[in-house]
């Protein structure tokens, strides 16, 4: 079951954690959730130009929760490209967008004390763990990545370099936009029609349901479907705890996943 928690966590009002994942001691995560006590309402992303120390506070207050961990953090593009972390860097507290790694929607890495991190406002985040190889990995997948199945290819790098098992991963996946609200148009719902209940049909537009069909992926990665956990939180829905780009015509926040080894 999903957790939320509330005033439990330094300047953190509200945040959330999965149950797979919290009962694993080396292995630490969290999914923030918007603020309106914080600048721009806790967004954490440096590249939708607000100003960049404000974002650097906001940063800086998920940086004491962990202030032993070296934060990643990728620039984001739609695409099916999965990083290997090997070593932290110092991206993580710097005022420019462009230090993040470039070119990147998936973060895998065996080293501890390095948070792999997500940003989203409707896509799909996912955390994964392996908790007998001692890897994890964040996943961003939006249409396009998931149509690219990159959570499948993550699942896939893990197995070829790291010797993961993927009937031991445990996958996370947060809230992002439900069926209920994600329209699209047959040249987006087309690439997911061979996958049993991928969308409804609705007058001319079809309800896409991205996080059952990365659930879909990550079953046919060799998953179990017991260590696979959904938010089953739409943000659109629940716009005054997430931000959804689309509920709110384009915003510019964004909330953080996040997922880590631990000494």
């Amino acid at each position: 079951m999903y957790n939320t928690n509330r005033g439990k966590r330094k300047n953190m009002k509200k945040t959330q954690t999965f149950k797979n994942l919290s009962v694993h001691k080396n292995c630490t995560h969290l999914i923030t959730k918007k603020d309106i006590s914080q600048k721009y309402s806790f967004s954490l992303a440096l590249h939708t130009q607000e100003n960049p120390k404000d974002i650097i506070q906001n940063r800086n207050k998920i940086n004491e929760k962990f202030p032993n961990m070296n934060f990643i953090v990728a620039n984001q593009t739609h695409s099916d490209n999965i990083k290997v972390i090997k070593e932290a860097n110092e991206t993580w507290l710097s005022d420019r967008a462009e230090h993040a790694i470039e070119d990147c929607d998936a973060l895998i890495t065996n080293q501890k004390n390095i948070m792999l991190t997500i940003l989203t406002a409707d896509c799909v985040p996912i955390l994964l763990f392996d908790p007998e190889q001692k890897v994890v990995s964040a996943v961003h997948a939006g249409w396009k990545g998931t149509e690219q199945q990159i959570v499948f290819k993550t699942v896939e790098k893990m197995k070829d370099l790291f010797n993961s098992n993927p009937n031991d991963i445990i996958a996370g996946i947060a809230p992002s936009i439900g069926k209920c609200c994600y329209e699209v148009n047959w040249n987006v719902a087309q690439h997911f029609e061979d996958i049993k209940n991928a969308y409804d049909k609705k007058d001319e537009k079809y309800m896409l349901d991205l996080p059952h069909i990365n659930k879909t992926q990550l079953l046919q990665a060799g998953l179990k479907e017991e260590n696979i956990e959904l938010s089953n939180i739409c943000t659109a829905c629940e716009v005054a705890d997430y931000f959804s780009y689309r509920k709110e015509g384009g915003c510019s926040g964004r909330f953080m996943s996040m997922i880590g080894l631990t000494t």
